[in-house]
């Protein structure tokens, strides 16, 4: 028989469990393999942490991943601080990660490589993405702390350099808990400004964390967006962040920083020495070649006096020429006008006979048809009171005046009678 006392309802016997793992086995440090690894929107991550042997199941909570820089992958080695304990819903034996480091390689480390690979692909460190500094700048913004010496070098430097331009500080924490957030509002507010034709983004040296801000995701793609050049000097000449690559130019020093936005004023005032000589080498040239054609103008300049006797000359010869032209013409066009004097006489005389006779022709022809002509032959010509011509008997009634028309007369009289043929 069993004793009553001695059995337990499952829940009861996991929360035994459960305080007894808790109590008894330590916090601990156990290193393994990423697999099955899951992260739901609540934030929280779980995983398997195995060896060639055996795994563990992980949960590693929200609140919990504050320090961890990289982003944990299925496969990765990593070293885990845990608490164990049993979940007593599935009855699973697991452990509560309370700290994360890849194995073999520190946290930030990790973290830097993992996004310089990303930004990377994305062609956020390409050359063609960079943007060219100005030759000369009338605006330098400088991104850093008022407080600390990186200003004081980039001033003294401009001062003793490039003297010409005005320096706009945008001031700005650069170290510690969410530093990154206050630089990207100092570059957002130096480029939305459009104030600049440069600006620095910079800070001295430091440990991997003191200069974790500039290593941050969202401040690198803010650099990468703004359309004012930037020059990153972030640290010693040693040291590297993701905003050196993504900057258009990296400076290993802020004085150096100041040297590459800048021209050196000792080498402009040379050039311009130079520049000066050329320019008065080419107007003593100029001048030169200018006098020089003055005075071939000169020589072919003729004295008012006798060019206007050369031209009273011309006009003569032009007069002359004109008056034996037109005299050539008139000779000529008489010449022409006798000619058609001539041709028209003779064609008059000729065409006067033609029609002389032509009129004769015609005359005899008329008067062999006239009437009158007829009429002297003997023949007459009748017709009534309205002189329209009677041409039938049948046309005159009796009592009707007729008018009968000789060649040499004509005879009135009274129809008194009429007979047919």
């Amino acid at each position: 028989m069993f004793n009553i006392d001695e059995i337990y309802t499952v829940s009861n016997f996991l929360r035994l469990c459960r305080s007894s793992i808790e109590k008894n086995v330590p916090h601990c440090f156990i290193q393994g393999e990423i697999s099955n690894l899951s992260k739901p929107s609540s934030g929280h991550w779980y995983f398997s942490l195995k060896d060639s042997s055996g795994q563990i199941r992980c949960a590693f909570f929200r609140l919990n991943q504050r320090k961890v820089q990289f982003n944990p992958e299925n496969g990765m080695s990593v070293i885990i601080r845990g608490a164990p304990t049993l979940y007593e819903q599935r009855g699973d034996f697991q452990l509560i990660v309370q700290q994360m480091e890849p194995a073999g390689i520190g946290n930030l480390q990790l973290a830097f490589d993992q996004l310089k690979n990303k930004l990377r692909i994305e062609g956020l460190f390409e050359l063609e993405n960079k943007k060219d500094l100005p030759l000369y700048p009338k605006k330098i913004g400088v991104i850093s702390s008022s407080t600390g010496s990186v200003i004081k070098d980039i001033i003294k430097v401009l001062n003793s350099r490039y003297p010409f331009a005005e320096i706009l500080l945008y001031d700005t924490v650069v170290q510690g808990e969410n530093a990154h957030k206050k630089i990207v509002k100092a570059l957002q507010a130096a480029d939305s400004q459009k104030n600049c034709d440069v600006l620095i983004l910079a800070r001295g040296g430091g440990s991997l964390e003191d200069l974790w801000a500039f290593n941050e995701e969202e401040l690198a793609r803010e650099i990468f967006k703004c359309s004012t050049p930037i020059i990153s000097s972030i640290g010693h000449e040693t040291d590297t962040t993701i905003a050196d690559f993504v900057a258009d130019i990296r400076a290993p020093t802020p004085s150096a920083a100041a040297v590459s936005a800048t021209p050196d004023r000792n080498v402009l005032i040379y050039k311009a020495s130079k520049l000066r000589k050329n320019l008065q080498d080419l107007m003593v040239q100029s001048l030169s070649q200018k006098h020089a054609y003055l005075n071939m103008l000169q020589l072919k300049i003729i004295d008012p006096s006798q060019q206007l006797l050369q031209n009273a000359q011309k006009l003569d010869d032009y007069e002359m020429r004109l008056f034996r032209i037109t005299n050539s013409l008139i000779d000529k066009n008489k010449t022409n006008l006798n000619q058609q004097i001539t041709r028209l006489k003779n064609y008059s005389d000729y065409f006067f006979k033609h029609q002389k006779n032509e009129l004769s022709n015609k005359a005899s022809l008329l008067n062999l048809l006239s009437p009158l002509n007829t009429l002297s032959r003997g023949y007459t010509i009748t017709h009534n009171e309205k002189e329209k011509v009677i041409v039938s008997f049948r046309k005159i009634n009796s009592g009707d005046l007729i008018v009968t028309k000789f060649h040499d007369g004509k005879v009135i009289s009274k129809v008194t009678k009429k007979e047919d043929n």
